[in-house]
């Protein structure tokens, strides 16, 4: 792969961080400049008049479509991480946000930068200023006011060397300007953890985590001592082919597809064309990882979706009351014309992963449902009828790493044994030995 798609070193040509690029001022900190070396969870890294900023998918993908959902989505920093060695007992950190609001809607809570000390959580803060990115879902319009660059602030850090990570908010595009410490920083090496890759819809994304190390995937990474790359994508998990194309070329040790919402929601296709789009998607992902363990997730469960196709439409009675809730406006009778619901997607899936298993010994599959069904919606229910909460999140991930990242005896990490499906009690992702 060319050093441009990689999650850990970024664009080729991209400065390295050292004393020699950092700066000190009169008051004693020392400017840093913020270079790919010291980020992971990004494939590109984009040089801007005053910073750089992250992507989540290369240069090559973002060229091949111009839908401003998926410019966004991608560009919003989910599972990226600012890392770093160093003794500084005080971090600031200038960033430039790009918000989302939406006409009519309350609020989107503002992003959020998590600090992780050795490997625990010890700080929160967020930053102010920034652009605003203002959709009318009514119209489909969208306007950008600008605003003015903000800092993040970490004083009262231990003293002593330690490794730090600053995850940036994965709701908000944040453009990367300057890193200030109190001493020295320096990039990690790489920590020789296992790369997990995973692409999945606005859930994947974060939708309404609290902070960036509580989305569902951060949260089964840790869980699992796995190095994550998210490509989870608001609103964009529509089996692209050059999504496909940037899993196919990245560097993981496991790979996850959770596919199913996004193509219901959007109303993009039909059980015709869904059903051969999957078999190239994953085609595709196995010209660059033939053996590499792989695993598909159907979707969680919705009920507005589960019998009732799409799209998906903002549910404007509540919006008029400054409530933001979804509705499903397809016709259950659609069904028979082809139109996707998520109980066709599930079955559909089932069947593709158990034909191609034949051929293919690290491939898997597990029902969205074993992570969030029906049980969980009566104790849990979706505030928007779309996307999970903070809780719901958290048990999503608790439960997708003990399906996939535990111990097992058909685990593909460690028996020669045809695994079974990670919900029949197999464990896909568990390391050899353990």
């Amino acid at each position: 792969m060319n050093a441009q798609q990689d999650p850990v070193h970024g664009p080729s040509g991209a400065p390295s961080a050292s004393s020699e690029s950092s700066t000190s001022t009169a008051t004693g900190w020392i400017s840093t400049p913020v270079t790919a070396d010291l980020l992971r969870g990004a494939l590109d890294v984009e040089s801007t008049g005053h910073g750089v900023l992250p992507h989540r998918l290369p240069a090559r993908a973002r060229a091949q479509c111009a839908d401003r959902q998926l410019a966004v989505a991608e560009a919003q920093p989910s599972g990226v991480r600012l890392v770093f060695r160093t003794r500084a007992t005080a971090v600031e950190l200038d960033t430039l946000r790009t918000k989302m609001a939406y006409v009519g809607a309350p609020p989107r809570p503002d992003g959020v930068y998590d600090l992780l000390v050795d490997g625990r959580l010890t700080g929160q803060a967020g930053v102010t200023g920034g652009n605003v990115l203002t959709v009318d879902m009514t119209t489909g319009s969208a306007e950008t006011r600008s605003g003015p660059v903000g800092t993040v602030r970490f004083p009262g850090l231990p003293g002593g060397v330690k490794d730090v990570e600053i995850w940036l908010p994965h709701n908000e595009m944040t453009e990367l300007i300057t890193l200030r410490t109190d001493a020295p920083v320096e990039a990690l090496p790489d920590p020789g953890r296992r790369v997990w890759l995973h692409h999945g819809s606005s859930i994947s994304h974060g939708s309404d985590a609290a902070s960036p190390t509580g989305t569902w995937p951060a949260l089964a990474a840790s869980l699992g001592g796995v190095e994550l790359i998210n490509l989870g994508l608001s609103g964009s998990a529509l089996l692209d082919a050059f999504t496909a194309r940037a899993m196919r070329d990245t560097p993981a040790d496991l790979i996850s597809v959770k596919a199913g919402i996004n193509l219901v929601n959007t109303d993009v296709m039909r059980l015709r064309a869904f059903t051969p789009a999957v078999h190239g998607f994953l085609d595709t992902v196995r010209e660059g990882h033939p053996t590499t363990p792989l695993l598909v997730v159907s979707p969680v469960l919705c009920p507005i979706h589960e019998d009732t196709p799409g799209p998906s439409t903002p549910d404007f009675s509540e919006l008029s009351e400054g409530r933001l809730r979804f509705r499903a406006a397809g016709d259950p009778a659609e069904r028979a014309a082809g139109k996707l619901t998520l109980g066709v997607i599930r079955g559909e899936l089932a069947r593709i992963v158990e034909q191609r298993a034949a051929d293919d010994a690290n491939l898997y599959f597990l029902d969205g449902r074993e992570l969030y069904g029906e049980a969980d919606f009566a104790e849990l229910p979706l505030p928007d009828q779309l996307h999970p909460d903070a809780a719901t999140h958290r048990r999503i991930g608790e439960r997708f790493a003990a399906l996939t990242f535990g111990s097992g005896e058909h685990s593909a990490w460690g028996s020669q044994e045809r695994p079974r499906p990670a919900a029949a009690g197999g464990a896909p992702f568990a390391a050899r030995g353990a």
